[in-house]
C-alpha cells in the first residue's frame, strides 16, 4: 500500500463512516458519484439515490469500523481499495464483511464510483 492511495481512501472512508455512524443516509450518498454502482447486501443499485435508500433502511445505531487491506492506483484519477468492515448493531451480533471499492477524482474531490460488499 502506498501512502497516497491509503490517504485518498481514508479520507473518503472516514466521511462515509461518519455519515453511517450518524445514520445520515443523505450524507452517506454524497460520497458517491452520480453513476456509482452500489452493491450492499441487497440487490445492486446505481447512483446516490439508491445508496441513500439502502442506508436509510439500516437500523439506527449501526456503526462501521474499517481496516484497509490493499490499495491500488488504477489510473491518475482512480484508486481501488479492498478492506474489512465490521458493522456493529445495538440488537444483534456484529456483521463482518469485505468491501471492494473504486474511488474516482471528481473535480477537487474523490468519490466512490463502485462499492461491492461480500461475506466470505
Amino acid at each position: 500500500m502506498t501512502g497516497t492511495e491509503a490517504q485518498i481512501l481514508t479520507t473518503v472512508l472516514d466521511r462515509w463512516k461518519s455519515a453511517v455512524d450518524a445514520h445520515d443516509p443523505r450524507r452517506v450518498a454524497e460520497n458517491f458519484t452520480h453513476d456509482a454502482i452500489f452493491q450492499g447486501l441487497h440487490p445492486y443499485t446505481v447512483g446516490p439515490g439508491g445508496v441513500a435508500e439502502y442506508y436509510d433502511s439500516q437500523p439506527i445505531g449501526m456503526t462501521a469500523e474499517y481496516r484497509l487491506l490493499e490499495t491500488r492506483r488504477l489510473a491518475d484519477d482512480v484508486v481501488l481499495g479492498y478492506l474489512a468492515v465490521d458493522f456493529s448493531f445495538t440488537d444483534r451480533p456484529t456483521k463482518n464483511v469485505y468491501l471492494s471499492l473504486i474511488v474516482r477524482r471528481v473535480g477537487d474531490d474523490w468519490l466512490v464510483a463502485h462499492y461491492q460488499v461480500s461475506q466470505l
